[in-house]
């Protein structure tokens, strides 16, 4: 069973049609359109933990406003503003009260407005050329403005690993510097050019942990929007429990029994760290594949 992934669940219709017409996107700005309430990236909510949405009217005159979609016949939008705020790399403990409180499909549409905001944010300019670049298709791509370049650039999407690795019964798990004290979590990395997702779970897994791995096999995918990840879940059989960790990369690597994985999952759901250690959250990929593993063992 998966469980379900935060940052899925979309509920808005992309409407690409309405992306490639930019009379009729125009026209979709009407008194019914709204506008996605941001502070800086992150989400704005109402009273009663919603997202936070006002009338189109309300976006700043200097701000490019990206359509997300459409939501019944109400087209939304997000705005670019003029002055983009830096935001790091990672989720704080403000985006994760965001996932514990609101439902599935506005989840998911912060996410994406999240992503797109963020990534608009980071290309003014010409990647080819240096000279800055407009809103295009409804914020779904940036065009250069040199009429000698005139480059196309679209919101990217960086895939990563993140993969269940096990022998004889034992997951392996680490622990990242910046993780709350006593959290383990699955290995992850990112997709290199060139690769397919199985050598990138097997390369990823050897350099942090030292481990050869066979039969890598595709569990589950979440968008991850800190900044625009992929998560591409994955499991795969260790050859050999040996390990020898990349401290540039973990803090802590360890072999951790299912009865160990089944506690700590358990204490997690209290709000409380297992007796051997951590779990992640039920918003990360990370849980849902232990999660997974945990019933495919009683399978």
């Amino acid at each position: 069973m998966i469980l379900p992934i935060a940052f899925s669940g979309a509920h808005l219709d992309r409407a690409d049609h309405l992306r490639n017409d930019p009379q009729a996107l125009a026209a979709a700005r009407n008194g019914s359109a709204r506008l996605l309430r941001l502070d800086g990236l992150d989400a704005v909510l109402a009273g009663s933990g919603a997202l936070l949405w006002d009338g189109i009217d309300r976006a700043a005159p200097d701000s490019e406003l990206i359509f997300l979609g459409l939501d019944g016949e109400a087209a939304c939008f997000a705005e670019v503003p003029a002055a983009q705020p830096l935001s790091g790399p990672h989720a704080t403990p403000v985006n994760w009260h965001v996932m514990a409180v609101l439902p599935p499909h506005e989840l998911a549409a912060y996410g994406t407005a999240r992503s797109l905001v963020s990534w608009h944010g980071r290309h003014r300019f010409c990647a080819v050329c240096g000279s800055p670049t407009v809103l295009a298709k409804g914020g779904w791509q940036r065009t250069c403005t040199n009429a000698e370049c005139r480059s196309e650039h679209f919101p990217r999407v960086d895939p990563v690993t993140i993969m269940l690795v096990e022998h004889e019964g034992r997951a392996l798990l680490g622990r990242q510097p910046r993780f709350p004290q006593g959290r383990y979590s699955t290995l992850a990395g990112f997709v290199e050019p060139g690769e397919t997702v199985e050598e990138a779970v097997a390369r990823e897994v050897f350099e942090e942990a030292g481990v050869r791995v066979r039969d890598v096999r595709y569990v589950a995918s979440q968008p991850w929007p800190f900044p625009s990840s992929l998560m591409i879940g994955c499991h795969a059989v260790a050859e050999s429990d040996g390990l020898t960790i990349d401290t540039t990369e973990l803090e802590d690597a360890r072999w951790f029994t299912r009865a160990e994985v089944a506690e700590a999952m358990e204490a997690i759901g209290r709000g409380e760290s297992g007796k051997a250690f951590g779990a992640p959250p039920p918003h990360a990929i990370a849980h849902v594949l232990m999660r997974w593993w945990l019933d495919l063992g009683q399978a």
